[in-house]
């Protein structure tokens, strides 16, 4: 069963990602990393479920880090569209903003193959790591070598993470993730997509392509869009 594993908000830099989050949400975003395969890193704040329990999810603000070079190899792409120059513009104009998700799977392989039979070419199996102060963070990631989020964003990258996940070494930041609603032209194969994974922890419905989440903050209710 495939369960959220984090959101993905996108921002021009990773100084003013912390600032969007001490502005927006109300809370100083605790250390992330650096991903030596993209060239680059982030901060992360562990978020609470819908009924107020400590949860294995988190919200991820990276950005591009300017002192790292990538080893990923030309002409692959850096993940979540991070080199989209339509997608870096918005961001450079808009500043930080919520672009994608990404859901938690035990088996990587086998829901890749379940959407390649829908026709939905997720991307292969990469191997990611990065070093944290408790100890290396190793994953398993799905990753297309355009680097396409697929869906406007709204189909989730998916992961499966080896004997840690991050959030274990996360402390609580006074935010909880009340919902994620998903809406597309195309809902009925996200849908689709979802279902076949076990994932239904999430709403989706039909329209002009959005992610909401619906979080609660330390100031109140707080819905991002992208």
């Amino acid at each position: 069963m495939a369960t959220l594993d984090h959101l993905v908000v996108l921002a021009p830099s990773l100084a003013s990602g912390v600032a969007w989050a001490e502005a927006t949400l109300g809370v100083t975003p605790g250390p992330g990393g650096e991903h030596p395969l993209m060239g680059t890193h982030n901060r992360l704040l562990r978020l609470r479920s819908s009924n107020d329990e400590p949860g294995a999810a988190y919200l991820e603000i990276i950005a591009i880090n300017p002192a790292a070079t990538p080893t990923l190899q030309p002409p692959e792409s850096r993940w979540f569209d991070m080199d989209d120059p339509a997608l870096s513009e918005r961001v450079a104009q808009m500043g930080p903003q919520l672009v994608h998700w990404v859901a938690r799977v035990p088996a990587l392989a086998v829901a890749l193959q379940a959407w390649q039979q829908l026709g939905i070419a997720r991307g292969e199996a990469r191997a990611a790591s990065r070093n944290t102060p408790a100890g290396l963070l190793q994953w398993q990631i799905s990753l297309r070598p355009d680097g396409q989020r697929l869906f406007d964003g709204c189909l989730p990258t998916l992961i499966e993470w080896g004997p840690h996940h991050p959030t274990a070494a996360m402390p609580d930041s006074g935010l909880a993730l009340q919902s994620l609603t998903l809406q597309h032209p195309q809902a009925a194969l996200l849908q689709a997509a979802c279902q076949t994974i076990g994932l239904d922890e999430v709403l989706i419905s039909e329209g002009p392509a959005r992610l909401s989440a619906q979080l609660t903050t330390p100031g109140g209710p707080l819905t991002l869009y992208s």
